[in-house]
């Protein structure tokens, strides 16, 4: 079974329930403060095609970087790219990652689709 990695903020809510969900069943994760230690585009734009989304959809709405940067502009996959590892606010978080696959851990539940 490969590694899961978890790409989080650890004072998130969400990010720490999906943290007791892994640690209640025994499974071995890696974390990531992307906050701390910002993704470069290309991890980015990997985890976006992991996911099987778009790049809109890993996107943190409510954050000022996004009524800033991205509110009301017609921006590419690239370009919303670009702008999650130059804001690392913008990236929706917990995003997990396991092998060829990640998914956006919101509920926690999605995880379960990796394991």
């Amino acid at each position: 079974m490969s590694a899961l990695t978890v790409y989080e903020k650890p004072t998130c809510t969400t990010c720490r329930k999906l943290a007791a969900l892994l640690e209640e069943r025994g499974i071995d994760f890696e974390r990531v403060n992307y906050h701390v230690d910002p993704l470069p585009e290309e991890k980015i734009r990997d985890l976006v095609r992991k996911t099987g989304c778009g790049a809109a959809d890993l996107l943190r709405r409510r954050e000022p970087a996004y009524r800033e940067h991205v509110e009301g502009r017609d921006l590419s996959d690239d370009e919303l790219i670009a702008l999650m590892a130059e804001y690392p606010p913008l990236l929706q978080r917990p995003v997990v990652e396991r092998g060829d696959r990640a998914v956006l851990a919101r509920p926690v539940e999605r995880v379960l689709e990796l394991l």
